[in-house]
């Protein structure tokens, strides 16, 4: 009777703690307070990074999600996110807006991060600028979103600067 409890708690608890629930204290502060839903798919494989224009003139071409709007986001034919073999280790099941996530590990070093349950995964090396001032071990939280546009890869979305990048799967 005891063992089957605790196997079925151990089993439980990787799940748990990937929950998506909102959680008060730790609202998102970007994309007016909402995780933004998954970024369409372009039709147009040349379709160019579509930067954010302000009223003064100002221009962001930082990827960036504002009012659910998925800007900055590179040429679906762009050749640096070719994978002669896609999800060469297996692709992450646990993505989407209703998972929210905690780095519980990083590696400054090598651009690698992991997520609670061992899933580990790698910043894309010419993203890499993008977050390489992000707090990776505050309390800041963070989304993996399947990318729509190049095979292979996905995109961790910063909840409360609203930046992402683009990240591959390297397992357990």
């Amino acid at each position: 009777m005891v063992f089957p409890l605790a196997l079925g708690l151990l089993v439980a608890f990787p799940v748990l703690a990937q929950r998506g629930e909102e959680r008060g204290q730790n609202r998102p502060r970007a994309n007016q307070g909402r995780v933004p839903p998954p970024p369409p798919r372009r039709d147009n494989p040349r379709s160019q990074p579509e930067p954010e224009r302000h009223d003064s003139r100002r221009v962001n071409s930082t990827p960036h999600v504002n009012k659910d709007h998925w800007f900055g986001h590179d040429r679906p034919d762009d050749k640096r996110y070719h994978f002669d073999r896609p999800f060469e280790h297996g692709r992450f099941e646990h993505f989407g807006p209703s998972y929210r996530y905690r780095i519980e590990r990083f590696d400054r070093d090598h651009h690698r991060l992991w997520l609670p349950g061992g899933f580990f995964f790698e910043v894309a090396a010419w993203d890499w600028p993008i977050c390489t001032d992000w707090c990776w071990d505050c309390a800041d939280d963070f989304v993996i979103y399947e990318d729509s546009d190049h095979v292979g890869w996905y995109l961790l979305y910063n909840v409360h600067t609203g930046v992402y990048v683009h990240v591959s799967y390297i397992g357990t």
